[in-house]
This record gives structure tokens, sequence and C-alpha cells, in this order.
């Protein structure tokens, strides 16, 4: 199977976090600055997260691997939470005896 391939202008414009969200920079902050209320251009400055459905089009389209890593990770953190209760259940067993 070939390796697929990241979209250039998508590894530019965004960038993956541990837990899989996609963080990305607002538009509309490069030129004509005194048309736009000063509200949207305080908003548009710092990083935003993009909303669920929009990462999974990105990551699944756009960012194949980063898509990978985010399996993974869930994956990852169901193990991790499964282990955590299988604990908290031998605690209480060990409790009531």
């Amino acid at each position: 199977m070939p390796k697929l391939k990241t979209k250039s202008g998508a590894k530019k414009r965004f960038k993956v976090t541990a837990s899989g969200k996609i963080k990305f920079k607002p538009s509309k902050m490069r030129h004509m600055q005194m048309n736009k209320p000063k509200s949207m251009k305080r908003k548009a400055r710092k990083t935003q997260v993009m909303n669920e459905m929009d990462t999974k089009v990105i990551l699944i389209n756009f960012l194949p691997y980063a898509y990978k890593k985010k399996k993974r990770a869930i994956k990852k953190a169901a193990q991790l939470a499964n282990k955590q209760a299988a604990k908290a259940a031998a605690n209480t067993k060990k409790e009531v005896a």
C-alpha cells in the first residue's frame, strides 16, 4: 500500500494537540483592520480549537498520520480508564472483606 501524503497547506495551518484536537489561527487579520470591530480583532488574536466534526474531516482527509495518532491516543486512554476502574473495583472488594 502506498504512503499517504499529508496536504502541505494543512500542515502549515493546523496543529494537532496531544488529545487529538486541532488548533488553528482565525482568518481576517491580514489587512483592513480599521474596518473591523475591536471585538473581532481581539478574538482573532488567539489560536482557537476546531469543532469535533471539522476536526474529523481535517484529520481523515488532510492529516492522515495525525488521525492514526489520535486513534492510538483514544485507545490508550480507554485502556488506562479500564485499568483504573479495575483497581477501584479491587479496592472496594478489599474494603468490604
